[in-house]
């Protein structure tokens, strides 16, 4: 079990708040990371499900594994774009005491006590709000992604806004892959879909609390 930082968008961070968010899919490396010549992916040649194994697309036994960056039971603690009181607006995060109160942009407006945007990729791990427990991991392609998974990443579709969650959700809400689709090309590029890379899905529960305030039992 590894304690990592995961870093959200609002719209997923209010999802996650919500209790509609259980899934998260990550890009894995479009090559091994030391090298890069091994460029072509498979799962089906280790017999450990926590490598992969990157090869030169010619010969299986030409190439080198590499470890997923997640397993079951790891701990994610939440990063979210934030704010820090104005009279600390001029230290970096690594400088702010965790005595100080934080706003959470996924919230809302900030009252005026508070000071500038910060990105979620700067916010401390004393000021995460929210802590993951991964209870699931898959290496898959992007475009493996099924109706349910899409209800699970937790995004929202104009077919369930029209015809009712239970209604849609019942019937495979087919919409929702599309919904999913829209949001994975505006977090990657417009391209990003049709590329269909090589993904880690993480199937989790979500705690209310910092990772260091939570047992381990209840993260």
């Amino acid at each position: 079990m590894t304690d990592r930082q995961i870093p959200f968008s609002a719209p997923m961070v209010r999802a996650l708040l919500e209790g509609r968010k259980t899934q998260t899919r990550r890009n894995l490396p479009a090559a091994h990371p030391r090298f890069p010549e091994f460029s072509h992916m498979r799962t089906d040649v280790l017999d450990d499900p926590a490598f992969v194994w990157f090869w030169n697309g010619k010969h299986d036994g030409v190439g080198a594994s590499h470890r997923i960056p997640y397993t079951t039971g790891d701990r994610l603690y939440v990063r979210e774009a934030w704010r820090a009181p104005l009279h600390v607006d001029d230290q970096p995060p690594r400088e702010i005491p965790p005595t100080n109160s934080v706003h959470y942009c996924a919230d809302g407006d900030a009252p005026t006590i508070f000071g500038r945007y910060r990105h979620a990729r700067f916010m401390p791990r004393w000021a995460s709000r929210l802590t993951l427990n991964v209870t699931d991991v898959r290496v898959q392609r992007l475009r493996e992604i099924t109706a349910a998974d899409s209800i699970a990443e937790g995004v929202k579709c104009d077919t369930c806004s029209a015809m009712g969650e239970s209604a849609c959700h019942g019937r495979g809400c087919f919409a929702s892959q599309e919904a999913f689709r829209t949001l994975w090309n505006s977090l990657h590029g417009p391209d990003a879909w049709d590329e269909n890379p090589w993904v880690v899905a993480l199937t989790f529960t979500v705690a209310r609390g910092n990772i260091d305030t939570l047992g381990a039992t209840n993260a």
